[in-house]
């Protein structure tokens, strides 16, 4: 079997077998439907007081999540997945296994919506969270106290494309019976799989590159743990934050294109960085998969490729980005990211709006740091939308 040439770790070859087959297979249906069939019912007759069929009810359980329950397992190489009504829903089961008093260690550049769950609800439940610069692990070490129980990073990050360690990591936190839990939403289960590398649970927003196609939202959390499994299924049936049977049917959908896809951003997103490095109206680009890239090599070690995600600095300041987004034409002007087209966005004045100034600051989220989700399109197309745009912008 031929293997896709790149300096990065060799994709899981079955990969795009699983994402079509896993959970969707024809024999488990009456029917012997080829596409798995949409279950709408909230509730299911029982043969009798202790003999059900595997569904009661559809907070419970559905026919329609545990298809795609079991497809994002099996990507993942994972035991166990749960889907929530959204990105944020899986982080809100995630951080409520823990109880007041305990203290979790946090990436400090993370989703502006992850940031703003953890200082405005999570804090004031009485667990104590410290943000951390995890590309460097010693700096985890650092603020590890007694009571930590959560080791908890994006990797790549959002906006700036920071990469942390994650063997390094896992390892660190085994030594101190920590729980560790990544975001991987950025790469997906196709580009990088971290239950592999050592990490505990994984965390996705199914929204974006998993469906893909922008018109379905939902999150998700795979593990091979099967004592945290049976603590987040506790929470995702208590909690209510469950997807719909139909939501679910979408992103089940979105799976079986997901490998052709991310091929197609990361094609479209290297020959980006590439342009704009070279451009005169940009500063700087962030983009792993550049030599540029401050770990470059350790993306090589731990991925299988990057998807379309990357931000750059454009000379100037707030003016010159307002004139860059009026002038976008391929590009839309939009929040979040992953879909089929090119989106792009200003973290400043969107995901990230909300997030203090100051971290802001720390982080090098400025007002001219521009983040794009470099979608399917015609690569022609891409760089001269970009190239017009970086002109109008400075000139």
């Amino acid at each position: 079997m031929s293997k896709e040439k790149s300096e990065f770790l060799d994709v899981d070859p079955n990969f795009a077998t699983k994402a079509i087959h896993v959970g969707s297979e024809p024999e488990q249906w009456h029917s012997w439907a080829m596409v798995p069939p949409i279950s709408m019912a909230t509730t299911f007759k029982q043969m009798s007081l202790d003999n059900s069929k595997g569904y009661e009810y559809g907070r419970l359980d559905n026919p329609s999540r545990a298809v795609l329950q079991k497809c994002l397992a099996a990507l993942d190489e994972a035991k166990y997945g749960l889907c929530f009504a959204s990105g944020l829903g899986a982080m809100t089961a995630l951080v409520s296994l823990f109880n007041s008093g305990d203290h979790v260690v946090c990436g400090d550049d993370i989703y502006g919506g992850t940031n703003e769950l953890l200082r405005e609800v999570v804090s004031r439940l009485g667990i104590e969270i410290s943000y951390v610069n995890t590309t460097d692990v010693a700096n985890i070490a650092k603020a590890i106290k007694p009571n930590t129980k959560l080791i908890y990073c994006e990797t790549p990050t959002n906006p700036t494309l920071k990469v942390t360690d994650l063997r390094k990591v896992a390892e660190l936190a085994k030594s101190k019976n920590i729980l560790t839990a990544v975001d991987n939403t950025f790469l997906t289960s196709y580009f990088q799989r971290p239950l592999n590398l050592g990490i505990d649970v994984v965390l996705y927003s199914l929204t974006k590159y998993m469906n893909g196609h922008s018109d379905a939202m939902m999150g998700a959390l795979v593990t091979s743990n099967e004592e945290i499994y049976k603590r987040l299924k506790i929470l995702q049936n208590a909690m209510g934050i469950v997807p719909s049977p139909f939501d679910c049917a979408m992103v089940t959908r979105g799976l079986k294109t997901l490998a052709v896809r991310m091929r197609e951003h990361m094609s479209n997103a290297l020959k980006v960085g590439q342009f704009l490095e070279k451009h005169p109206a940009v500063e700087k680009v962030l983009h792993p998969g550049l030599p540029s890239h401050p770990q470059y090599e350790l993306t090589k070690s731990q991925t299988s490729g990057h998807s379309g995600m990357l931000s750059f600095y454009l000379k100037g300041g707030l003016e010159e980005s307002r004139k860059f987004f009026k002038a976008i034409k391929i590009f839309a002007l939009a929040a979040s990211l992953g879909g089929v087209e090119s989106l792009a966005e200003l973290p400043t004045l969107g995901a990230h709006l909300h997030v203090p100034a100051k971290q802001k600051a720390e982080q090098g989220i400025t007002d001219n740091l521009i983040r794009l989700s470099v979608g399917i399109e015609s690569i022609d197309d891409l760089l001269e939308d970009l190239d017009q745009a970086l002109k109008a912008a400075t000139s």
